[in-house]
């Protein structure tokens, strides 16, 4: 189980991420409601270095930008999707979270770790769960794209992913987290995970 909150804009965001006992929170420095400087990033951050990952989420990034942000934001992982990830020219010891959109050539094997997104990174638009299902089998996959406390045990049944990503469905409003959503997104998911792992642990016996 991994767990991941997405778009932190605010201290108050990154507080109720840390109370919740996310794995990691995001900082996102692509077009978006979202989007900050590095530099406000790192100060958002600041209170949750050593308790969660701060993960640089870009999107298609110029290596400019990209060195920017490794200077003045520092992430712990840099998120963007496959192909961006292929072409920059990034630190060796650098962890990273591709993102994969659809399924993946035949040809292609995937990454240790991904993250499965609908086409429109914090649109809400659900990804496909069905390739991500596929994907799943094969990979730490993490599933992002639509969801919330509401539809997050479904996803986790469905797909039976490494961990969850959410951004827009823990919002009030654009741009703006609920430290309840937070906490009941986080509930529904544990919940969820700690169901499936019941599961698995009876039919082993």
């Amino acid at each position: 189980m991994w767990l991941k909150i997405c778009g932190m804009t605010s201290p108050e965001s990154v507080a109720a991420a840390l109370a919740a006992r996310v794995d990691a929170i995001g900082f996102v420095f692509a077009p978006s409601v979202r989007r900050l400087e590095p530099e406000r990033a790192a100060q958002l951050a600041a209170p949750a270095r050593g308790q969660a990952l701060c993960v640089a989420v870009t999107l298609h990034p110029e290596q400019a930008h990209i060195d920017r942000i490794l200077r003045d934001f520092a992430p712990d992982v840099l998120q963007s999707d496959l192909a961006d990830l292929e072409r920059l020219s990034l630190p060796s010891g650098l962890p990273v979270l591709p993102v994969v959109r659809a399924a993946l050539p035949g040809s292609l094997s995937p990454p240790p770790r991904l993250l499965f997104e609908g086409q429109r990174s914090g649109s809400g638009a659900a990804a496909d769960w069905g390739q991500a299902m596929l994907l799943a089998g094969a990979t730490q996959l993490i599933l992002a794209g639509g969801l919330d406390a509401a539809n997050v045990a479904s996803a986790i049944r469905a797909v039976r992913p490494f961990g969850v990503d959410v951004s827009s469905g823990v919002e009030s409003t654009p741009g703006h987290k609920s430290p309840q959503r937070i906490a009941e997104f986080v509930q529904a998911a544990r919940a969820a995970f700690a169901e499936i792992d019941h599961e698995s642990n009876r039919n082993t016996r």
